[in-house]
């Protein structure tokens, strides 16, 4: 007859299985909260307080599309930390355009251990400037445990 497994023998096993259900988890979030993708709204406030997040975490963004009632929006990956502090839009990268925030909204996953530097680009710039639309987010890995 085998022997049972030690309660240690138990706790690795537990252990070892909770790492690979962390390995496949990945949050999403909505920019913003209740707010979404808005002029006005401080999403570095925001960013910090829904710190950590880690890679692999999706970042969903959602703004209502052009009309005649609102500004319209759109999301930029600035280039480094200068860029962001300056909003400055020169080498930037579109990721979502200002038809993409509609419905359940435009989802952006990060998948490398970087900063990543988001930004409103309309009005060349002027919604990140002034209406605070800027935020940093530094991923990071995923403990194991």
């Amino acid at each position: 007859m085998a022997s049972p497994i030690s309660y240690a023998q138990g706790l690795i096993i537990l252990l070892s299985a909770s790492m690979f259900a962390v390995d496949g988890f990945a949050n999403t979030t909505v920019v913003g909260g209740t707010e979404n993708w808005r002029f006005g709204f401080n999403y570095t406030n925001w960013a910090i307080q829904n710190s950590p997040m880690y890679l692999n975490d999706a970042l969903v963004f959602k703004f209502d599309p052009p009309n005649s009632t609102t500004f319209p929006h759109s999301v930029y990956l600035l280039r480094d930390f200068q860029s962001f502090l300056a909003c400055n839009l020169t080498g930037a990268k579109m990721v979502a355009d200002v038809t993409n925030g509609g419905g359940n909204g435009f989802k952006f996953v990060m998948k490398k251990w970087q900063p990543y530097y988001f930004a409103c680009g309309e009005h060349d710039g002027l919604h990140c400037k002034i209406g605070l639309m800027k935020f940093a987010v530094f991923p990071l890995p995923r403990c194991h445990f």
